[in-house]
């Protein structure tokens, strides 16, 4: 932890202000319909503990100290008050695309989901395509694979989605090498590769640049253990980043708009602008595009909603036994990812 760093929270201050929400998602996404997700107020405001229900309580801590470094510490200086984003187009029928762009008026760039389990390449063409028909020429397509094809499908894929000039691939394979290796192949097409599994889940998450496989990085607040953790990340890479979300609250939103708001340099729109994915939300004015940009701001939720929204008695004991078990990964000697 840095010297500047608050110390770890009581356990019992965290459970005293926690919520825990189940949020409706207006598309199935990463297999989800609802997004759950758990709520701290610390002195500094609001602030999210959110990682997905697989994750194992090691990598989960990492989430946790990115809320807490969010809700205890003073945020680092603002470069940047509105933060351009990207539209999220899930893994949904060609037909669908103009409904789901709908939801981010103002934005030009597109992130689409290609991949998925059961999905064809044949699928992720014509998906590709009707966003490309619907944003006309101009607008940024970028792609994302979630790492779920290895490198010769990695090829040819890329291949097939090329004449729709996209912006970059992102995570096309699943590993450190293999990323170098279509790096590689693809080289000669122009099209840039980003990393992100590889960094928000990768034991070093500088890896990948030092190995020489992506040219740019995709970074997330909460996965990376905070907005000043995620900060020396991006120094040390030495690379260009995106600055995404992982399906957040408007709370956990916030929490990555600041952390964009604070990026040295910011080339790409990104990905903050997913609160468009969810049916419902914890505030009556949630951190929604607008003119194709997010504000940099803290977020409140409301009380009502919180209620409204609140998870059932079962998953509410599981969120806060999840909360127990990674404050005690962040008091261990070693364990700590605060600073």
């Amino acid at each position: 932890m840095t010297d500047d760093a608050a110390p770890l929270p009581h356990l019992d201050e965290l459970l005293s202000t926690a919520r825990v929400v189940a949020l409706p998602l207006v598309t199935r996404f990463r297999g989800i319909d609802v997004r759950e997700a758990l709520l701290l107020e610390g002195p500094q405001g609001w602030t999210e503990f959110s990682p997905f229900a697989e994750y194992g309580d090691p990598e989960a801590s990492a989430w946790l100290a990115a809320a807490i470094d969010y809700g205890w510490n003073a945020p680092p200086p603002a470069l940047r008050d509105r933060i351009p984003v990207n539209a999220t187009v899930p893994a949904v029928d060609p037909d669908s695309v103009p409904a789901v762009l709908e939801r981010f008026p103002g934005c030009r760039t597109a992130k689409v989901k290609v991949a998925s389990g059961d999905e064809t390449l044949a699928q992720d063409v014509a998906r590709v395509r009707a966003v490309r028909e619907a944003l006309g020429p101009e607008g940024r397509i970028r792609i994302d694979a979630n790492g779920g094809w290895n490198v010769d499908e990695a090829e040819h894929a890329i291949h097939a989605l090329a004449p729709f000039d996209l912006e970059y691939v992102e995570q096309p394979c699943p590993t450190v090498e293999e990323l170098a290796e279509i790096r590689r192949r693809t080289k000669y097409m122009g099209i840039p590769i980003a990393a992100d599994e590889s960094v928000r889940r990768a034991d070093d998450p500088l890896a990948v640049a030092e190995a020489g496989a992506a040219d740019l990085l995709v970074i997330k607040a909460q996965p990376l253990g905070g907005i000043r953790r995620a900060l020396d990340i991006v120094a040390r890479a030495g690379l260009p980043v995106v600055v995404s979300s992982a399906l957040d609250t408007s709370v956990g939103l916030a929490m990555g708009a600041q952390l964009a708001a604070s990026v040295p340099v910011l080339d790409y729109d990104c990905g903050l602008g997913t609160a468009s994915l969810l049916a419902a939300d914890v505030t009556r004015d949630p951190l929604v595009p607008r003119d194709g940009a997010v504000d940099v701001r803290r977020v409140n939720p409301d009380p009502v909603l919180l209620d409204r929204y609140a998870a059932d008695a079962e998953r509410t004991a599981w969120w806060l036994a999840r909360l127990e078990r990674c404050h005690a990964v962040l008091a261990e000697p070693t364990g700590s990812t605060l600073g």
